[in-house]
């Protein structure tokens, strides 16, 4: 085996060869020429990867790696470990983008020599895209004395156990592109370290990107001081220069490279900086069109004690409780006036008594412009209604508003056919982002605009056409400057009118009388009582050996249409999801989704309950969501709901399923069918499908039953519905 050989695990295993670890195992115990673990532990050893599937193909059980996954596996297993390795490959897609005839050069000689080779080819580059590996600041914003560029240049020693995976990755390269093929093995790096990055959604970075550039003033420079993964710069669509920085080194180069390989800001200049940003600015005389953040929450150790007289306190000195506030400060230091700032911030910050004088100061002098409330789910920590502040730098030629723009977002969340067996708050996939994005935007663009070009003569303050109940409302400065200075938008917008009124409570009373007569009528008669039947078995997997039906799975593609999310299989409900745009430029073809088709099955493989969803033609053309299997049945050997009937079933479910601390896991491939001629499954199929137009009448009653009921009180309690 070479020296620094590529090492996987039994995952890895069994993820090239499309089975189960168990399978892994079994193979293990069973042939003795299976390769020898070379390093790991003795409960999770790994495996030298050119061994294994070398063993795969003598075995027959590996007619192709795909290279995607191959890439993927050297990454990693390197012997560095994952992420240097995602930086040497990011940096050499870089130099196959940018510089292709010389990388076909260096790729033509030994490992050793292109290691060498490499290396003064890549400090060319870098420097090229970054500048120099240490700056003296110049007083002009970019950098300071000794500040050091976040991509260092390997060294021929670190570069030569990447080669291979080097080699590999421009393979995949000219497959899909650079741009994509680093943005697939930076995603695999996410997907598998949870727990490590704190991410901001594409459709929340989205939204804040459009907050910035709406307006006759797009932003053009944009600072990100605690980029993370660059999720919010990444979303700008015309940018001309763009700063970051981040204290974890790792995280600030690979945006680095991220935003290099950006095909849509290929010539836009990128400056990214590894270091403390509160204590350490790497741009203090900085001044952009933007400021986009995301920052860390409730920390107490960042620099309280030693940044007692830092001159970005402008609006007060932040309490030691008081983080997010001195997050504030910072990004309007760093706006030209009139300059925007966008920061994602705790609901706490609103109304937490530590802060109410700096808050007050920014009303007074019109810094803090809109307060909007985001749906839980929209970012992480996922239970809590997180918030977003849109600051504007004041100045000589800049008008202080007295006005402050509060939105709330709570009710354009929910999908619009959202039912009561969906959960209240069910995270980021049951999230409407384009509702949210609607909503913000069509109450922030025009009070925007209001203020730049001034309101019109005699317009009442604090009403510029903004309001809507319960969702938006332009406030006076002075109803807000009480002792608590409390922000939360849900405290200050009049809620909409209870019900829609005693005329929809009686349409609603109407249609919840005629859904419980038809739910009387689809009530299943009793069953004769007779001898339990007992049928030939087969299973999912064989089935689909046999061709009986086709196995999918979902949660990857791109494009406009909406996803069928597995909250929406629990809930019966109409494709509430949206998938990741395509970008406008990209370096090779997006990967494609799985559409739904009638009388496809799809199957939640999470959560250990009982549910399959047969598609209908008003959900076929959707994509699958993650967390969801499809069970394709031909139809000419299967019936789509005897198929379901029979997935539903708690024993079969059971017998199907894994257990772990945390969750449930079904395996689709081990459910049980009968064996039965298709005219009996027919007969089977149309009573389940009886079954499942009496769930969905129960699940129609139960909505229309709360909606009554809340709309009720609500109507009593504000005067609205008088007692009869």
């Amino acid at each position: 085996m070479p020296e620094n050989s590529t090492e996987v695990t039994a995952a890895g295993i069994a993820r090239l060869a499309g089975v189960g670890r168990a399978a892994v195992s079994n193979w293990r115990r069973r042939h003795a020429d299976f390769p020898k673990p070379v390093g790991g532990t003795e409960t999770s050893p790994s495996f030298a990867l050119p061994e294994v599937e070398q063993w795969l193909r003598d075995q027959g059980k590996l007619a192709e790696v795909p290279l995607r996954e191959r890439v993927w596996q050297q990454l990693a297993g390197h012997p560095a470990g994952a992420v240097p390795a995602l930086v040497h490959t990011g940096c050499a897609l870089l130099l196959v983008r940018d510089r292709p005839t010389a990388w076909l050069e260096i790729t033509a000689v030994s490992d050793g020599r292109m290691a060498t080779v490499l290396h003064l080819a890549l400090n060319d580059l870098l420097t090229a895209r970054f500048g120099p590996a240490t700056e003296a600041g110049d007083g002009s914003g970019g950098g300071t004395s000794g500040c050091v560029r976040a991509v260092h240049n390997p060294t021929a020693d670190e570069l030569l156990p990447s080669v291979p995976l080097l080699r590999a990755a421009a393979e995949l390269a000219a497959e899909t592109g650079a741009r994509q093929a680093f943005e697939f093995l930076l995603g695999r790096q996410l997907d598998a370290n949870p727990r490590q990055f704190t991410l901001t959604p594409p459709g929340l970075a989205e939204l804040m990107a459009a907050l910035v550039e709406t307006g006759s003033r797009p932003a053009r420079t944009v600072l990100d001081p605690a980029t993370g993964t660059g999720a919010l710069l990444r979303a700008l669509s015309r940018p001309t220069a763009l700063y970051a920085q981040d204290a974890d080194p790792d995280l600030a180069a690979l945006t680095a490279l991220r935003l290099a390989l950006n095909a849509t800001i290929e010539s836009c200049t990128v400056a990214v900086r590894a270091g403390d940003t509160l204590r350490a600015d790497a741009f203090p005389q900085l001044a952009v069109d933007a400021v986009l953040c995301h920052p860390p929450f409730n920390e107490r150790n960042w620099g309280h004690d030693e940044l007692a007289y830092d001159p970005r306190w402008e609006y007060g000195f932040p309490a030691r409780t008081e983080s997010e506030l001195a997050w504030v400060q910072h990004a309007l230091a760093h706006l030209r006036e009139g300059g925007t700032a966008v920061l994602l911030m705790p609901p706490a910050a609103a109304s937490r008594r530590s802060g109410r004088r700096i808050r007050a100061d920014l009303l007074r002098r019109g810094a803090l412009r809109a307060v909007v409330a985001l749906p839980a789910g929209a970012a992480p920590p996922y239970g809590i209604p997180l918030h977003l502040w849109v600051l504007r730098k004041p100045g000589a030629g800049v008008r202080p508003s007295p006005e402050l723009l509060l939105v709330d977002t709570a009710e354009p969340a929910e999908p619009a056919a959202a039912t009561a067996a969906t959960p209240a708050s069910g995270g980021r996939d049951r999230l409407d982002w384009q509702a949210v994005r609607s909503a913000v935007l069509d109450a922030w663009e025009p009070f925007d605009r209001a203020e730049r070009t001034g309101p019109e003569p005699d317009a009442p303050l604090g009403r510029t056409g903004q309001d809507r109940p319960g969702v938006s409302r332009v406030v006076p400065v002075i109803e807000l400057l009480d002792d608590d200075v409390d922000l939360a938008p849900a405290r200050h917008l009049p809620p909409p009118t209870a019900g829609g009124g005693p005329a929809e409570l009686a349409r609603v009373r109407d249609r919840l009388t005629e859904t419980l007569r038809l739910t009387a009528t689809l009530t299943p008669p009793l069953a004769d009582l007779s001898d339990p039947a007992r049928w030939p078995l087969t299973t999912v997997g064989e089935l689909a050996r046999a061709g009986a039906l086709q196995l999918r799975t979902g949660g990857s593609g791109t494009g406009p249409g909406p996803v069928l999310t597995e909250y929406d299989v629990l809930g019966s409900t109409v494709p509430s999801g949206t998938l990741p745009a395509t970008p406008a430029s990209t370096d090779g073809p997006p990967e494609e989704p799985v559409l739904v088709e009638p009388g496809d099955v799809v199957v939640p493989v999470l959560g250990g309950g009982t549910v399959a969803r047969v598609i209908d033609e008003a959900t076929a053309g959707a994509a699958l969501g993650r967390n969801l299997q499809l069970l394709r049945p031909d139809p000419a050997a299967l019936d789509p709901w005897f198929l379901a009937g029979f997935l539903r079933g708690t024993a079969n479910n059971r017998q199907a399923s894994s257990y772990a601390s945390t969750a449930t896991r079904l395996d689709a491939r081990r459910l049980q069918l009968p064996r039965l001629p298709l005219a009996e499954q027919q007969r089977y199929g149309a009573q389940f499908r009886a079954l499942a137009a009496f769930e969905d009448a129960l699940r129609l009653t139960g909505r229309l039953g709360g909606q009554l009921v809340q709309g009720m009180y609500d109507g009593l309690t504000d005067g609205t519905v008088t007692p009869k």
